[in-house]
């Protein structure tokens, strides 16, 4: 009888080592080595499955042909993708429990009445997809559940249906017989994704994988997962309120730079179209420390509000808070006010929040956090039907942004009347074809004035 063979591996990395190790010489973390069983066997078939029948071929004589998009039938998720579902790809969608991973992707099935679609569920019996199909309401005859874990049933499966499309919710509830550890470990993670991502490619069918996440909110499993499949999709947003956003980590055949906004109802995921709607309030009352910034996702132009809170700091030492913004860049534009502008912010507490619970890179956010931030602390509101849009740099001076007629045009047509953007992007635009007033700055000095008169 073979001897059992043990190894450990870091959790966090996917990092062998043949002893327990306190941390790992991989990612650096620690306590994250845990010893599991693996088959020799496995790695033997795994060496045996390995094709040589594939032969170099010159970069000159290799046919390119543009890759086969399936619709999902789902605009939104069409847009992060890159324009649908690749064939043969392998994807990815992690997010908190509850966040509406499985409704995605069950929703997505139920759509697509063209494919022969399998949706295999590791974690729920047929039953009850059964009664989360009934919710959405949405009548399809060409997709088949089927509850199991084990992955060489799943791969007969295969082979016998010949689905066009297949969804697996979840990877950490697979498991494959050869390797003797429990399901959702690292051994068994990377040798299920490894054998689906080889029929995915053999017989050109996508693959969808829901995964689990870990408590710091990034996908449970090796670090390795993420670098096998082809896209990454992730869930942000909390689940006790309706918006959800599908943020693309990884795409091998699209953007990563796009998002996708949902709302979570009754029957299912609602897409936003217009996120800008949704994203800015809708009050007549005139409140100081809010002000609305045009910024840009990807391809898609919006409106984000951005709220801010300025006050004596109470117990001495200031506060400093942000959510949905970067907390360096925020000390970083209270420096420049202090130091630029003369506003003595030293002393005072100084909070920030994006509307919609949305995170945002975009440098050109930085003039309405100004905006926001001198409004409060005048207590002085901003007009509502002002937009800005301009990066603040370290010498007080607001620089121009890329891709300004778009964010002009978004402005325009949610019937803002002003725009106020840097007066380096006056190069190149023809401001006759907008109805919404282009105010130009340069200095911070300048934004004030514009502002608050002063």
């Amino acid at each position: 009888m073979a001897k059992t063979k043990t190894a450990f591996f870091c959790q966090n990395c996917g990092a062998e080592s043949a002893k327990w190790l306190g941390k790992c010489p991989s990612c650096n973390e620690w306590n994250t080595m845990v010893e599991e069983v693996v088959s020799k066997e496995a790695v033997k078939s795994s060496a045996n499955s390995m094709s040589t029948s594939s032969q170099p071929q010159k970069v000159s004589e290799i046919e390119a042909s543009a890759e086969q998009r399936i619709n999902t039938n789902i605009n939104e998720l069409n847009r992060i993708l890159g324009g649908g579902l690749v064939a043969g790809s392998v994807v990815l969608i992690g997010g908190e429990p509850g966040i509406g991973k499985s409704t995605l992707a069950l929703q997505m099935a139920l759509k697509s009445d063209n494919l022969k679609i399998l949706y295999i569920s590791g974690e729920e019996s047929v039953q009850q997809i059964k009664l989360r199909a009934d919710r959405l309401n949405i009548k399809n005859d060409n997709c088949y559940l089927l509850a199991e874990t084990q992955l060489e049933s799943i791969l007969v499966h295969f082979e016998n249906m010949k689905p066009q499309l297949v969804i697996i919710d979840s990877i950490q509830t697979m498991y494959s017989e050869y390797i003797e550890s429990s399901p959702g470990s690292v051994s068994q993670i990377k040798e299920c994704t490894a054998r689906i991502l080889k029929y995915a490619k053999s017989s050109a069918t996508p693959i969808i994988l829901i995964g689990h996440i870990t408590k710091d909110g990034s996908l449970a499993g090796p670090k390795v997962l993420e670098h096998i499949v082809d896209a990454v999709l992730q869930f942000e947003g909390d689940q006790h309120f309706m918006y959800r956003i599908l943020r693309s980590i990884k795409n091998r055949y699209g953007s990563t730079s796009e998002i996708g906004i949902f709302e979570m109802q009754d029957t299912g995921l609602k897409e936003i179209l217009n996120p800008s709607e949704i994203l800015i309030t809708h009050n007549n009352e005139k409140l100081s420390g809010i002000a609305v910034s045009a910024t840009i996702n990807g391809l898609r132009p919006f409106l984000i509000e951005t709220q801010a809170l300025v006050s004596s700091a109470v117990y001495g030492t200031p506060q400093r808070s942000a959510i949905g913004f970067d907390f360096r860049r925020l000390n970083m534009l209270l420096a420049v006010l202090e130091k630029r502008a003369g506003f003595r912010l030293a002393t005072k507490d100084v909070f920030l929040n994006l509307a919609g619970g949305i995170k945002v890179d975009d440098p050109a956010i930085d003039m309405a956090i100004i905006a926001g931030v001198l409004s409060s602390n005048f207590d002085v509101p901003v007009n509502n039907k002002i937009c800005l849009s301009g990066e603040v740099g370290l010498s007080g001076e607001i620089r121009p942004v890329t891709r300004i007629d778009q964010r002009i045009s978004e402005a325009d047509k949610l019937g803002f009347e002003q725009i106020i953007i840097s007066g380096y992007n006056k190069k190149g635009i023809s401001l006759s074809k907008y109805k919404i007033q282009v105010v130009f700055v340069n200095k911070i000095e300048e934004l004030c004035k514009q502002l608050f008169g002063s």
